[in-house]
């Protein structure tokens, strides 16, 4: 697994996409209100931390299990689709492959039944 870590360009690659990320859907009129009261730079700091774990990198996520954090926060499917769609349009504008691209995809789409929660 640690070559998808690698193809998203290791940390630095981790930190520019989580950063065009959250650009994105904190500005997403359909997932801007999840966000409004979050401070983003934490999020997106235990954001990077999670995906390296969950791609093969160091395993520095120590953030509270997915279905505890999300518990509260009623995510639909669609908000889910959206914001995962969001990370790979995001891989995607950076160059990496569309291979890797399809693998975070497939990776991500494990953790829904922990974070929708609607």
């Amino acid at each position: 697994m640690n070559e998808i870590y690698d193809e998203l360009g290791g940390a630095d690659g981790l930190r520019t996409a989580v950063s065009v990320m959250y650009g994105r859907v904190t500005t997403d009129d359909e997932l801007a209100h999840w966000f409004a009261d979050i401070d983003v730079d934490r999020l997106k700091a235990h954001q990077r931390a999670f995906l390296a774990a969950a791609f093969g990198g160091p395993q520095l996520f120590g953030g509270r299990a997915l279905a505890q954090a999300h518990s509260d926060l009623e995510i639909t499917d669609a908000a889910f689709d959206r914001i995962v769609g969001t990370l790979m349009t995001a891989l995607a504008d950076l160059g990496v492959s569309n291979e890797a691209v399809i693998a975070v995809g497939q990776r991500l789409e494990t953790t829904r039944a922990d974070i929708v929660r609607v």
